[in-house]
């Protein structure tokens, strides 16, 4: 197989079309057409649809990118690492993170990235969908209790756990009584359980107000709307300050938070010492120690 095809191939995938690859490389349209096409005659296989409008890959030329592709550019990174006899990480570091923990905390950790590797161009987009790391061309996201995937592999860095909150001026409601709640959803009516250290209990809540935000949840329960379940290290200092007060640790599943990364991609350093960025930020990983980092907002 003829490698600089199979490069130039690789490029054009990961713009999306042979005109987009042409002006980002500064080379001729028709020369990557022509490359392309040559490494489908090798490969006696179509690897991209022509006649549209926009670059579609067939099934087969998807297959040859996502295992191709950062392979290919892993070894790009690799060969500049021993050029410049350094293991300095360079290059771009494409990140996806939730809007939670990028709100609260994700500033401050890629100023701290980016002052101590300046040959990083670190870029972070926020969002809670789940993405498609290959197809979007990310080398790391951070997700919070991430559905099992076999093409991914990565590690727990943070931990935190819901609580039940509310102002001082709201009252914990007595068995059979409802409590004003901030909630997620406007049909979110079902009730909490929630323990404490000699407890179990079930509170019912009436939906006073919907946010989208766990951040404007927290606000309006500051204001005494009413109650909310919120992550500790959102409302530990708020806790701690007597603004807030804790009804118990609501009964569900821990939040965890994952570092993701392919699991067929080369770890590249950028990648690494990201990791070890964040298991330095947060050595401990848990809710408290998140709660410090961020302090009160």
């Amino acid at each position: 197989m003829d490698l600089l095809a199979l490069s130039d191939f690789t490029l054009v995938a990961r713009h999306g079309g042979f005109g987009r690859a042409a002006r980002a490389a500064g080379r001729p349209k028709a020369t990557l057409s022509r490359r392309v096409a040559e490494l489908e005659a090798a490969l006696a296989l179509r690897l991209v649809e022509r006649g549209g409008r926009t670059l579609k890959l067939t099934e087969e030329g998807r297959a040859l990118y996502e295992r191709a592709g950062q392979l290919l550019l892993e070894l790009e990174h690799t060969a500049a690492a021993i050029a410049s006899g350094s293991k300095q990480p360079r290059g771009r570091l494409r990140i996806s993170a939730p809007l939670l923990f990028s709100q609260t905390a994700m500033g401050k950790i890629a100023a701290g990235f980016a002052l101590r590797y300046p040959e990083v161009r670190l870029e972070i987009t926020t969002e809670d969908r789940a993405v498609d790391m290959i197809e979007e061309g990310f080398d790391l996201v951070i997700r919070v209790n991430p559905d099992p995937d076999d093409s991914l592999v990565g590690r727990i860095f943070l931990r935190d756990r819901l609580v039940a909150v509310a102002s001082a001026r709201v009252a914990c409601p007595d068995q059979g009584r409802a409590a004003p709640a901030v909630v997620r959803s406007s049909g979110d009516r079902q009730p909490w359980t929630v323990k404490t250290a000699t407890a179990r209990s079930t509170i019912s809540i009436e939906p006073v107000l919907a946010v989208s935000s766990l951040i404007m949840a927290r606000d309006a329960v500051r204001a005494g709307v009413g109650a909310a379940r919120l992550p500790l290290s959102l409302v530990s200092h708020d806790i701690a300050a007597g603004a807030l007060v804790s009804w118990g640790d609501i009964d569900a599943p821990e939040i965890t938070l994952w570092a993701l990364y392919p699991s067929r991609r080369l770890l590249s350093t950028r990648v690494s010492a990201f990791l070890d960025y964040l298991k330095q930020s947060f050595p401990s990983g848990t809710a408290d120690e998140l709660a410090s980092f961020v302090g009160r907002s």
